[in-house]
C-alpha cells in the first residue's frame, strides 16, 4: 500500500506522479481535496509536532527575560530566515515598541547592531524552547508554508502571513495564506508590498482582530492528522498480514 499526504493546497510534482499509485490519499486543506480522486482521498488537516503544543507561557517569557503583561510578537522567516522580512522588522523596531518582539532570522543573519535590547531577542534557530516560546507569543509573523501555519492554528496564534513570491516558488505559500485569511485564521501581506508602513498598519489590523480569529480558530473541529495516519498505517499492515 503507498499512502500520502500533500501538505499544501495545490499539489506538488511528486504527489501529482504519485497519486496514480497511491491506495489513499490525505490533505491539509479541504480545497486540496478537488485535486485527487475522490473516492480515495481525505481532508485530515496537517501532521503538526505533538510537542510544539506542550509549552509553557510562563516558562518562555521567563527564558526570554520578558514582562508577562506586555504582548509578543514572533517572527520567523523559514529555515533561512528571509531577508526582506528581516530588514523590515529591525527597521521598524522604533514603531513596535508595544511589543516585546522574538525574531529567528535563519543561519547567518543575527545582526550585531540589535543584541542588547531588552525587548527584541534575535536567533539563528531556537529548538527545545520552542513550544514555550511559541505559548508565550501572543500574534506571529510567518510565510505561507502549510506545517509552519497549521501549528500557529494549532496553537490558536493569530498570523500575519508573508507568503514566498511567485519568484521565489511555485506559488503554493499565497494560496495556503488567502485561504488562512479566508476563513478568518491569518491576515496576509505579500512581500511585493512590504515596508514599514504597511507592516506596522497590518500589525495594527491583526491586533484589532485577534479576538475575532481567536475566536474562529477554537470553533473549528479538531482534527488529528498523526493519529489518522497511524491508525491508517496500522489498519494495512494488520490487513496485509
Amino acid at each position: 500500500p503507498v499512502l500520502i499526504h500533500e501538505s499544501d493546497m495545490t499539489p506538488g510534482l511528486a504527489n501529482k506522479i504519485a497519486q496514480r499509485f497511491a491506495t489513499k490519499i490525505f490533505t491539509s486543506f479541504e480545497e486540496t481535496l478537488n485535486y485527487f480522486p475522490k473516492d480515495k482521498t481525505a481532508a485530515i488537516g496537517s501532521p503538526i509536532r505533538r510537542g510544539i503544543l506542550k509549552g509553557s507561557p510562563y516558562k518562555g517569557t521567563e527564558l526570554l527575560g520578558f514582562d508577562r503583561k506586555r504582548p509578543v510578537l514572533t517572527v520567523m522567516g523559514g529555515s533561512l530566515g528571509a531577508k526582506k522580512i528581516n530588514e523590515t522588522i529591525r527597521a521598524a523596531l522604533p514603531l513596535l515598541k508595544d511589543y516585546q518582539i522574538i525574531h529567528l532570522c535563519g543561519k547567518g543573519n543575527i545582526d550585531e547592531n540589535y543584541t542588547n535590547l531588552k525587548d527584541y531577542k534575535q536567533f539563528e534557530y531556537v529548538f527545545d524552547e520552542l513550544p514555550h516560546y511559541l505559548a508565550a507569543t501572543e500574534f506571529v509573523i510567518t510565510r505561507g508554508g502549510s506545517n509552519s501555519i497549521f501549528e500557529f492554528l494549532a496553537l490558536k496564534i493569530p498570523m500575519l502571513i508573508i507568503p514566498l513570491t511567485k519568484n521565489q516558488s511555485r506559488g503554493d505559500q499565497i494560496l495556503n495564506g488567502r485561504s488562512f485569511q479566508e476563513k478568518g485564521y491569518a491576515m496576509m501581506l505579500e512581500e511585493e508590498n512590504l515596508s514599514v508602513d504597511t507592516l506596522v498598519r497590518h500589525l495594527s489590523d491583526l491586533k484589532r482582530r485577534s479576538d475575532e480569529m481567536k475566536e474562529k480558530m477554537t470553533s473549528l473541529e479538531k482534527k488529528d492528522a498523526i493519529g489518522v495516519l497511524v491508525r491508517e498505517i496500522n489498519a494495512r499492515l494488520e490487513t496485509s498480514n
